[in-house]
């Protein structure tokens, strides 16, 4: 199969020839229809992830069909229509157990842990543990931007930020996760603010029903000023030590704060202004994906709350483009507002 490898760190990576991959006892292989080019891809290359060992294909964000499966697989047939968790869990481990698979002490991580999806076929371990079946009428680009992006919004701003009518949330940086964040936040009848340095992605983020924007500066005070005291719910989708503090900046007394964003220790430690978390009795929260098991309650919202998750997409780009989207990262500021999907049919 064609697949795009990572040869080495920080260097264009190359389409090339690779075996095809074999399903594990109870494992399945997915022909990839379509697949997220994310930011977590960017770190990978750059070798911010220590889980990744070199030679390398990334990809977490897939949809696609069941091309086959191993001997161990109950409940599933060739020809599924599949997509799967950006954390796969073993479903044996005291996490799994409880129903934080999210956080599972054995992950599986197409294209972290093992390779993903920037190729033509992709293999999944735990099959009967991570597989979710996609409804019909839902595409396979569509679904391939719910992998990452939106599945962790969907935890951030929902479980885990706890969100509520009425309440102000701050979404700091509206790239695949920000503008999927502001999607959810307007959804559950939130007043949003958003914050990016890319006036597309800020006028994306109006159109979902942002009702304010901040672009530069200091952008924690205003927040603050456009929301008469500061946010109650703010969440860092970037993954800077400098968003992530500015988030906690942002908010009012007793706010929350997720971290949405990767936080690679070669970036640096973020100057959180631990006096303010202290004063203000802030909460620091982290959030790591969804569960399988959630996903149906995730569809569920969408259908209805009548979400236009196309909307959600920008680009789509066949699999010779992917070193390019990727090396094009490198900028601070996007090019393209929304999510860029590697589409088999382009």
């Amino acid at each position: 199969m064609r697949a795009v490898v990572f040869e080495e760190y920080g260097v264009r990576p190359v389409l090339r020839e690779v075996p095809d991959p074999v399903p594990s006892a109870d494992g399945a292989v997915i022909t990839v229809e379509a697949t997220g080019v994310c930011r977590s891809d960017w770190h990978s290359l750059q070798g911010h992830d220590s889980s990744v060992r070199l030679p390398h294909v990334a990809g977490h964000e897939l949809a696609g069909r069941i091309l086959s499966l191993g001997p161990g697989v109950r409940g599933w047939s060739v020809g599924d229509r599949v997509t799967v968790p950006f954390v796969c869990a073993c479903g044996t481990c005291a996490q799994c157990v409880a129903g934080h698979q999210q956080i599972c002490d054995r992950q599986f991580q197409p294209g972290a842990t093992h390779w993903g999806s920037f190729a033509e076929q992709v293999a999944i371990d735990w099959a009967t543990a991570n597989l979710v079946r996609l409804p019909d009428e839902l595409g396979f680009v569509t679904a391939a931007a719910l992998g990452c992006r939106f599945a962790t919004a969907f935890r951030a701003v929902v479980r885990q930020g706890e969100v509520r009518a009425g309440q102000w949330v701050a979404v700091h940086g509206c790239g695949g996760a920000g503008i999927s964040a502001v999607m959810l936040a307007v959804a559950a009848g939130a007043r949003v603010v958003a914050v990016d340095l890319s006036p597309a992605a800020l006028a994306l983020a109006v159109e979902l029903g942002a009702e304010a924007t901040v672009s530069g500066g200091d952008t924690a005070s205003a927040v603050k000023e456009i929301t008469g005291g500061g946010a109650h719910l703010s969440l860092d989708c970037v993954g800077l030590p400098v968003t992530c503090a500015a988030s906690i900046s942002s908010l009012r007394k007793r706010g929350i704060h997720v971290q949405v964003g990767l936080m690679p220790p070669e970036q640096g430690v973020p100057p959180i202004a631990m006096h303010e978390v202290i004063a203000g009795e802030l909460r620091i929260v982290g959030t790591h994906g969804l569960q399988a098991h959630e996903y149906p309650e995730m569809l569920g919202l969408v259908a209805s709350a009548g979400l236009d998750l196309d909307r959600l997409i920008g680009r789509r780009i066949s699999l010779d483009e992917v070193p390019d989207a990727l090396v094009a990262m490198d900028e601070p500021v996007a090019a393209h507002s929304g999510v860029t999907v590697v589409d088999r049919m382009s």
